[in-house]
């Protein structure tokens, strides 16, 4: 077994203070103090800064980070092995998704994967892309989906092609009847998030020419459609998000197709391990099953 004060490191650097810490591991605040302490003197040096705002990393903390995370990581696979080995499946699978994933395709999942494997402990965090991909290569969580990731680092496995819409009042109606042109979308104020004007939908809005003087921003899915909904401009959002988003609104395609393309992201140590497997076969499954028509090629 490896020394609690790994795991009380690595927990207070992501919980962000000793006594968020503590409440995570079921013990005392002391407890914890008392564990970095005897980390930091066997190390030789200080890897937290404590102050009133909480704690933060020192420069040598930084460095040791991922060799900590890297070490539980291997000490979880070797525990996993070894109740494999002995005919049970346990361990934990920590993943980190999107708001349209969390809504529409976990509880799916979860419940199918839950029904196998009862055992194994599953722990979901809901975020932005960057910091999905972000916190899978930093082993922070074992696997995640995102949008078209960038850092090679992390084992990517693309799953569907998910499909632009424009979101318009049910007032609204195309030129043609049926499709967004760039005719329709003349002097027209787009209502988007923030993020997705350097995402996937940026390529949608530079095709049609729309300048960012035509762009306000919302929080969410569901916030766009009511802007849209009261009358405050149009929207661009993909299938997925669409699906349980309730509203008055129409939603037209384009007259030239635009996707996002999804994936599952993999910590490349992670992979290994048995749970985490499991977890992406039973994802690649429900995948494949519910979207034969929309798998990326």
């Amino acid at each position: 077994m490896l020394p609690f004060a790994y795991q009380a490191f690595i927990t207070v650097v992501e919980a962000g203070s000793f006594y968020q810490a503590a409440q995570l591991l079921n013990v005392t605040p002391s407890a914890i103090s008392h564990s970095i302490n005897q980390l930091e003197k066997k190390l030789g040096f200080s890897v937290l800064v404590r102050n009133r705002a909480g704690v933060r990393l020192t420069e040598n903390g930084q460095e040791i980070l991922p060799m900590i995370q890297t070490i539980l990581a291997d000490e979880q696979l070797l525990e996993q092995k070894a109740a494999n080995i002995s005919g049970v499946s346990q361990g934990i699978v920590r993943i980190g998704a999107f708001s349209s994933v969390c809504i529409n395709w976990l509880p799916p999942i979860l419940r199918h994967f839950k029904k196998h494997y009862p055992q194994i402990k599953i722990k979901v965090t809901q975020d932005a892309f960057n910091n999905i991909t972000s916190d899978v290569r930093s082993g922070k969580i074992d696997l995640g989906f995102t949008c078209d990731p960038k850092n090679d680092a992390v084992i990517k496995v693309p799953l569907i092609k998910d499909m632009f819409y424009c979101i318009t009042p049910t007032d609204f109606i195309p030129i043609n009847g049926h499709s967004i042109t760039q005719a329709d979308i003349i002097d027209k104020s787009f209502i988007l998030q923030h993020s997705d004007y350097i995402g996937d939908t940026k390529a949608v809005l530079d095709h049609y020419n729309v300048t960012v003087q035509s762009l306000q921003f919302s929080i969410d899915d569901q916030s766009i459609i009511a802007m849209v909904e009261a009358g405050l401009g149009i929207g661009i959002l993909p299938k997925l998000a669409l699906i349980k988003t309730s509203g008055e609104v129409n939603a037209y395609p384009f007259d030239k197709e635009f996707y996002r393309d999804i994936y599952l992201i993999i910590n490349s140590i992670e992979t290994k391990a048995p749970a985490n497997a499991k977890m992406v076969s039973t994802i690649k499954q429900f995948i494949e099953k519910h979207y034969p028509e929309h798998l990326c090629k």
